[in-house]
């Protein structure tokens, strides 16, 4: 069952990204609502973003005003992405594939806890201050983009390439989000050094076919980003960065889980891999 703050994100998500789309429907269905607020479209976008975060401000606080601002960002910038992929210059479209995809990602990470372990429910849950690491990534792509699109403009319009690398980020984010619900409770973004009272072993599901599918999906799906924005040299970078973090996070995890499950670990880590490639992850020397 989904917990109150998820119910409460779910609903500031969807009405922002109705309220960003909203200027364009109205314009294309020609009702001239003064002018659409204002000849320009981006003053329109930062007067209904900024009414948003007031009317939340009013409305809510503590926790509850942390999740909604959250949650109403990622719902407009989902919006924006939907527009920017449809109506924008085909050189800029599949830059609103990726923000859209962003998005997502961002926001269904708060859902899913919210729904399988809201008891462990946090504003990191967003992950959207996931680490320093992470968001150079992510500008160093943007950066890329707009660098690459200004000089090679043809290179980034839509192409076998980037519709390859949505299927990855689509196919990812399910891998990802059926290893969270597969693992409902026992499922943590942060790598737990004690063992809970109720902490299993899971075996079974997508968890049959790897030890780790949660990293895996989050794996492709950054690899799919790249593709999606037809980066040559993010893509190179970001395959190499997210291989050393998951090599070493999951030395790390599996540690942890040796020591909570013991034999019990080992004859799965005999079983099944990692599920990502070159990384055999922690094995004990019997």
């Amino acid at each position: 069952m989904l917990c109150y703050d998820g119910k409460l994100s779910f609903f500031c998500f969807i009405v922002a990204a109705v309220i960003a789309i909203l200027p364009e429907v109205l314009l294309r269905l020609e009702l001239n609502v003064l002018q659409v607020y204002f000849n320009n479209v981006w003053l329109t976008h930062l007067f209904q973003l900024g009414f948003l975060n007031i009317l939340l401000l009013l409305t809510f606080c503590g926790f509850a005003y942390q999740v909604a601002v959250r949650a109403v960002f990622l719902g407009y910038v989902f919006g924006i992405g939907i527009i920017i992929s449809l109506i924008a210059p085909s050189s800029w479209q599949m830059f609103g594939v990726y923000i859209t995809i962003l998005a997502t990602f961002h926001y269904t990470e708060f859902l899913s806890i919210a729904w399988i372990n809201p008891s462990t429910l946090s504003i990191d849950s967003f992950i959207l201050n996931h680490s320093i690491a992470y968001g150079v990534a992510a500008c160093s792509s943007w950066i890329e983009f707009v660098v690459e699109r200004q000089y090679f403009p043809v290179m980034k319009e839509s192409s076998f390439i980037s519709y390859f690398g949505l299927i990855l980020c689509i196919c990812g984010e399910i891998l990802r989000k059926l290893a969270m619900f597969t693992a409902k409770h026992n499922f943590n973004h942060i790598v737990q050094s004690e063992k809970m009272d109720d902490h299993e072993l899971i075996t079974y599901g997508v968890y049959g076919f790897c030890r780790h599918p949660s990293y895996v999906g989050w794996f492709y799906w950054s690899l799919g980003t790249q593709l999606i924005l037809q980066n040559p040299v993010c893509f190179l970078a970001y395959t190499m960065a997210s291989w050393k973090f998951f090599h070493d996070r999951i030395l790390i995890e599996e540690i942890t889980l040796l020591n909570f499950f013991g034999q019990k670990y080992v004859e799965y880590q005999k079983k099944v891999s990692t599920g990502l490639p070159f990384i055999s992850g922690y094995k004990l020397n019997l």
